[in-house]
């Protein structure tokens, strides 16, 4: 478990949830206060995502954010009305500062988990490092991607993420060997289990994808023993985000998900003691 959070031998994993993209603070902020409500009735520590700019659409004509400035005001306003941790990811070297002034975690996107530059700005902001394990990345690769953050002083810890892996054109596949292969790499592993689902560019010039595997994916990847947190892109009305709308999971199924996911790792845990 994480700095950022109380270590309790009773919860079963942190949670990092939010919308795709920022479209409104009033959205964000609802949001964020509902996975609050759920998050501490669960006792599941939570961290509030959202991305200020979505730089790698589909098309050229997609919607990307509020941008870099006007984002993190309202990333900024969230944190301050919920005392959620925040998180956001960053595409270039030059944000990193500005988004470590607001944000507890800085993530890098599966695309650019190669980054030299991009890796090591994040680094030096002293946050927590989210590293997305590219599509085209193996699991046993991702100890090169935590050698370029670790190697700067004042580095926090670092996260590694699991979001699939290109199977195919337009397809993605979840090998669960990846949870335990990466855990000695990284101080904690993520289960990223909405963009796992994503059908690559096989919409009419945006991605899709199926939501509807969501459930069976994210049961599946905890228990495997592996995963210390959930990413779950959440929105009450997935069908008008404009971004990953296919695979992002109705806001009203995230506590059913919840209360699934932790009976799992907690009778994992209980089957353990007995063992033990």
């Amino acid at each position: 478990m994480s700095s950022i959070f109380k270590r309790n031998a009773k919860v079963p994993f942190f949670l990092i949830a939010g919308p795709c993209v920022i479209e409104s603070e009033n959205l964000c902020l609802y949001i964020a206060q509902t996975i609050r409500a759920m998050a501490e009735e669960l006792n599941i520590p939570a961290i509030f995502k959202a991305s200020f700019d979505k730089a790698n659409r589909t098309s050229g004509s997609s919607f990307r954010g509020p941008g870099l400035e006007v984002g993190l005001e309202i990333l900024a306003a969230i944190k301050n009305k919920t005392a959620l941790p925040i998180l956001t990811d960053i595409h270039e070297a030059g944000q990193a500062q500005a988004a470590g002034k607001v944000c507890d975690v800085i993530q890098i996107p599966a695309f650019l988990c190669r980054q030299t530059d991009l890796v090591e700005a994040a680094a030096a902001t002293g946050k927590i490092v989210n590293i997305k394990k590219g599509q085209f990345v193996s699991p046993w690769a991702t100890g090169h991607l935590t050698e370029k953050a670790r190697k700067i002083p004042g580095v926090s810890e670092i996260w590694l993420t699991e979001r699939g892996a290109s199977f195919g054109y337009g397809n993605l596949v979840v090998d669960m060997r990846a949870f335990p292969v990466m855990k000695p790499f990284c101080d904690a592993v993520v289960y990223d289990a909405t963009h796992s689902l994503q059908l690559p560019s096989s919409g009419q010039a945006k991605t899709s994808g199926q939501r509807e595997f969501i459930a069976p994916l994210a049961q599946a990847a905890i228990a495997t023993g592996h995963v210390d947190g959930l990413f779950l892109e959440v929105h009450p009305e997935p069908e008008k985000s404009p971004s990953d709308a296919d695979n992002i999971l109705p806001l009203d199924e995230l506590k059913p998900l919840l209360i699934r996911l932790a009976a799992i790792k907690n009778a994992m845990t209980t089957h353990q003691d007995y063992l033990d």
